[in-house]
């Protein structure tokens, strides 16, 4: 219902549109030059004022609708039921409800819960139809008041251009605040690590062992967190990787600038953007399914005894899936280059190649750099094909036949259970993303850095 609902926001706010469209063509038919605002602006005039409040009111009604549906649902449970009972005991009582009114029964619930599930069925209807009535109301009323607003004179480009720039702002500040509160939560949660485990430990440790036990009874390690496995795992990972992307997307840059033909670029271009938009999660089942047993069985051949979890097979798969992202940054490093140094070379004898190698690529190599550090960053914070790919045990090793772990194979797996955010485990996770944001974001103003003093050397 509520994507049908927004469906209808859209449908109503486009014939809005067009009613307020064919108000400003009748004040220019009649007024002529006299009218302030072209007929497009009466009618994005119209559709904002029509669809922008019942959008914000859908989702401040679907923010509040559950909360409020459930407190009027216990307040018409029996009193019997909900006697005694603390926060987390009630919890539990509404997730059963709920479970019982999706039709995920898992036993036999009371009869109590059974009526409760189905007052809650029909409370749920009451404010969907209620949602659609209030919605429907706020648009037609929206659509009276602006047709009446509008004149030959209403400054309505005026007013358009300040919601839209207030649009663009409150965007501004959503990304920002986003940003800050993953930071905040990453910085609180780690440092709730290093209170529990000491900070030289995590960063220079050479153990990474972090099953412990979570339950007196239960059997496991006493936990180590040395980081230092995790941290040269993804090194060595993003290392083949890089030598893989580099030169192979370097040389694709400089064949597309100076030797391809127009037809063979407008046909390699777009297989190198098909290439970019494969999922990550189709990369990683080509590497466990290709590339590791293909390793393997060549590693056989000559006596090496491979792991079926090699850092090769991630690193060699990941390379291919960042070839593009070079590329595509070197192409546009090396088209920056003003054409007279290009052509300047050219006209004083030099081939083809004496002028990439002599005058482009060192030209373009600041670009080019932010495009390799800017690639890195990708490899090193990678995650769906090290997953698949990757090993589980850090093992401090550059033999890259051996298997290794990565950070972010540790983040995914440390995350997976039902372990508490108390335990040294579970925050261990926050500690490796902390580490992985930092590192990603050092190299990421690097890469801009360098450029910008490429841009300001050629602008």
């Amino acid at each position: 219902m509520a994507g049908y609902l927004f469906l209808a926001i859209i449908a109503f706010s486009l014939a809005a549109y067009f009613v307020g469209q064919s108000a400003g063509r009748k004040f220019v038919n009649a007024e002529g030059s006299a009218v302030h605002s072209l007929p497009g602006y009466h009618g994005a005039f119209v559709a904002i004022w029509v669809g922008l409040p019942a959008l914000v009111l859908l989702l401040l009604w679907f923010a509040a609708q559950g909360s409020i549906v459930d407190g009027l649902m216990v307040a018409g449970l029996p009193a019997d039921l909900t006697a005694g009972k603390s926060p987390a005991e009630l919890s539990l009582l509404l997730s059963e409800i709920k479970n019982v009114a999706a039709g995920q029964v898992f036993s036999e619930p009371s009869p109590d819960v059974l009526a409760a599930a189905e007052a809650l069925l029909r409370w749920r209807e009451i404010a969907m139809w209620t949602l659609v009535v209030v919605v429907f109301a706020v648009m037609i009323i929206a659509l009276i008041a602006a047709r009446r607003f509008l004149a030959p004179r209403y400054r309505a480009r005026n007013v358009v251009e300040r919601i839209i720039s207030g649009l663009m702002i409150a965007c501004s500040i959503a990304a920002i605040l986003t940003t800050i509160g993953i930071i905040v939560s990453l910085v609180y949660e780690s440092f709730e690590f290093f209170r529990l485990v000491p900070l030289h430990e995590f960063l220079f440790g050479l153990r990474w062992e972090p099953q412990i036990a979570i339950r007196e009874d239960q059997v496991a390690g006493a936990g180590a967190f040395g980081a230092v496995p995790v941290f040269a795992g993804t090194l060595l990972i993003s290392a083949i990787a890089m030598a893989i992307s580099i030169p192979v997307g370097l040389f694709t840059a400089v064949y597309l600038v100076e030797y391809a033909s127009d037809g063979m670029r407008n046909v390699v271009k777009p297989i190198l953007e098909i290439l970019a938009g494969v999922p990550t999660v189709v990369y990683g089942f080509f590497a466990v399914l290709t590339v590791a047993p293909a390793i393997r069985q060549a590693g056989g051949l000559v006596g090496l005894g491979v792991s079926p979890n090699s850092a090769l097979a991630a690193g060699l798969v990941m390379g291919v899936m960042i070839i593009p992202f070079v590329s595509s940054l070197s192409d546009d490093a090396l088209k920056a280059v003003p054409r007279a140094m290009r052509d300047g070379s050219l006209a004083m004898g030099a081939t083809r190649a004496e002028t990439m190698t002599r005058v482009l690529l060192p030209a373009a190599l600041p670009g080019i750099m932010g495009g390799v550090l800017l690639a890195l960053s990708r490899a090193i914070g990678e995650t769906m094909i090290v997953v698949m790919a990757a090993g589980l045990i850090a093992s401090l090793t550059v033999n890259p036949i051996d298997s290794v772990t990565t950070v972010t194979v540790q983040i995914v797996t440390l995350l997976i259970g039902d372990t508490s955010f108390d335990s040294p485990k579970t925050l261990a996770a926050f500690a490796l993303g902390l580490v992985l944001f930092l590192v990603t974001l050092g190299l990421n103003v690097l890469a801009l850095s360098i450029v910008r003093k490429y841009r300001e050397q050629y602008d």
